[in-house]
């Protein structure tokens, strides 16, 4: 019986490393780290992915560590450190598309169309929402659940358990999410720019014939032709969204290989 204990004990040891990464990974990533997704069933997808890594992550488990001890507890921090920097560098994808939807409402006038987010537990705009429901059917169809399970299982082979992980790796991550603005600012140009113009005309019309009540009409052309210009830019962003994902596994990929 003893041991059996014993052997139990060096397989939960076993699993309890890479289990902390896969659950931080998918605490940051996008969809499944949502609060629409329960926290059991990112435990369980967790406890499924350290067991099929077993394989990959039997031969780093420094013998003796103790995963009470201090050493144990800093080994634990860092396997959070790195699952929680993929995860969040996936979610940049994801983010694009909720700045394009606060960006397409302010200048649309639906900010104050304000609704329930089960995402995130939060209000959000009305675009928003429905730009985040298209991401979450593409993340899908593109197989992104996939993708991440393949991503953190070459992650422990590019940093081993107990091998530590270098400072680029945060680094890159941090310095990344400037093209967050910059990506969802692109597909936003073509309302906002439309907005511009129809306020400028509206603005000399207004000079022109300043006894008309413009306000009423300006607010509801601004709004059609802001859901024109947003109709025909919702059929680019499969695409644009398929291709920042591309951008993070390349930036990720480049961490992974070893700097001489």
């Amino acid at each position: 019986m003893e041991q059996v204990l014993a052997n139990l004990l060096v397989w939960l040891t076993a699993i309890w490393w890479p289990f902390v990464r896969c659950m931080a990974m998918l605490s940051a990533a996008p969809v499944i780290g949502e609060m629409m997704v329960p926290v059991t069933v990112r435990l369980l997808v967790s406890l499924v992915l350290a067991i099929i890594m077993l394989p990959v992550t039997q031969g780093q488990i420094v013998a003796g560590i103790d995963p009470i001890s201090v050493q144990g507890i800093a080994v634990t921090l860092e396997q959070a450190v790195i699952g929680g920097v993929i995860g969040l560098a996936f979610h940049f994808s994801m983010s694009v598309i909720a700045v394009l939807g606060y960006l397409v409402s302010s200048q649309v006038g639906f900010s104050m169309a304000v609704m329930n987010d089960p995402l995130n537990g939060t209000s959000s705009d009305v675009v928003s929402a429905l730009l985040s429901m298209l991401a979450i059917v593409v993340f899908f169809s593109m197989d992104g659940h996939l993708l991440l399970a393949g991503v953190v299982g070459q992650s422990f082979k590019a940093w081993p358990l107990g091998g530590g992980y270098t400072a680029l790796l945060l680094q890159t991550v941090a310095w990344n999410v400037a093209w967050i603005f910059s990506a969802a600012m692109l597909l936003a140009i073509p309302v906002v720019f439309s907005a511009l113009v129809v306020q400028l005309g509206f603005g000399f019309l207004n000079r022109v014939a300043p006894t008309l009540n413009l306000f009423a009409l300006g607010f509801s052309v601004i709004t059609i032709f802001g859901l024109l210009m947003l109709g025909q830019v919702v059929r680019f962003i499969p695409q644009h969204y398929i291709r920042m994902t591309g951008r993070v596994l390349d930036m990720i990929q480049q961490q992974m290989v070893p700097h001489g």
